[in-house]
């Protein structure tokens, strides 16, 4: 047999994702790419790695088995890489971090420049939801998450980086009444929630609960970049966070109403349970972050912090 270590890499993602297209996308190759990776793989083996059942694709036993043996080889190869950096002086290892959708608006410019300066760190980063953020915290998959409301019941420490501010947003020319307050037609308007579990959610119930409305005509939806979407195509009003939303405001294409007890504010935090051990680069992150947040906010984050 010759399989490279690329083929194994390939076989593992689609084991992994058991779809071809997802596995292209998280190794950024294309499509076809992946599938002659595929194809060439399987050629080594008698016995099938996948099966096609209609158009979705299975990992056979076999195949599972082959998938966990090439799992053990690429985390020995990624020591090996590891130990030859470290040899020379060099910060090497993995940072495993999970964060909720919006969070990808905040947590990339956290990490850009300390990967910059430790190429030997490669970064694993799930953009999900909360729940599943918080399963990961619960089973210490994770060195760090990144959430703007603590889950209550894990017992987590935490560095605040930037506070999450939401507003009640619509389209630029939004159909109501112009001649009465905008107060007074809330219990009226179409309004677009995120799904439930979500912080945004969490926040907006919260403040409907606080004003006694009686909202009828709801969307729900399962992001905030679908949410922003349907505003934006004017299906209804919204209370979102201001950090996903510069390109937009810049534009014209969204506009934020001014209303009373509005905006919400809660934190970005970075956390982690408490008592982890963390590895050396999971340590070297946290230093980071407590030295360089706070020129990391004002270079990165200055009109948020304006607005």
């Amino acid at each position: 047999m010759h399989y490279t270590l690329n083929q194994l890499q390939v076989f593992l993602k689609v084991a992994q994702t058991q779809s071809v297209t997802k596995a292209a996308e998280l190794l950024h190759l294309t499509q076809p790419a992946v599938s002659i990776q595929l194809k060439n793989f399987q050629a080594q083996f008698d016995i099938p790695l996948t099966e096609v059942v209609g158009r979705k694709i299975y990992i056979t036993e076999f195949g599972k088995e082959i998938a966990e043996a090439a799992a053990e080889i690429i985390n020995q190869v990624n020591g090996i890489n590891q130990k030859s950096l470290q040899y020379k002086g060099q910060l090497a290892g993995r940072l495993k971090i999970t964060i909720v959708s919006t969070a990808k608006y905040v947590m990339p410019y956290f990490l850009s420049e300390f990967l910059r300066r430790n190429p030997g760190v490669e970064l694993l980063m799930d953009v999900t939801n909360k729940q599943r953020v918080v399963e990961s915290l619960e089973a210490n998959e994770v060195d760090f998450s990144m959430v703007s409301i603590l889950p209550q019941k894990l017992n987590l420490e935490h560095i605040d980086l930037l506070p999450n501010k939401l507003y009640m947003v619509g389209k630029t020319r939004s159909s109501f009444d112009e001649s009465r307050s905008l107060e007074e037609q809330f219990d009226e308007l179409n309004w677009i929630y995120r799904e439930k579990g979500s912080g945004t959610r969490q926040m907006m119930e919260s403040f409907v609960e606080q004003n006694h409305w009686a909202i009828a005509k709801k969307l729900e939806l399962t992001s905030n970049e679908a949410v922003k979407q349907a505003v934006i195509a004017g299906l209804g009003f919204s209370i979102m966070p201001l950090i996903g939303l510069k390109n937009e405001l810049n534009n014209g294409d969204i506009k934020i109403f001014s209303v009373s007890g509005l905006p919400m504010a809660t934190m970005w935090q970075l956390v982690w349970v408490k008592g982890k051990k963390h590895s050396p680069v999971a340590q070297a992150f946290i230093s980071h972050i407590k030295k360089e947040a706070a020129t990391l906010i004002q270079k990165n984050f200055d009109w948020y912090i304006k607005y």
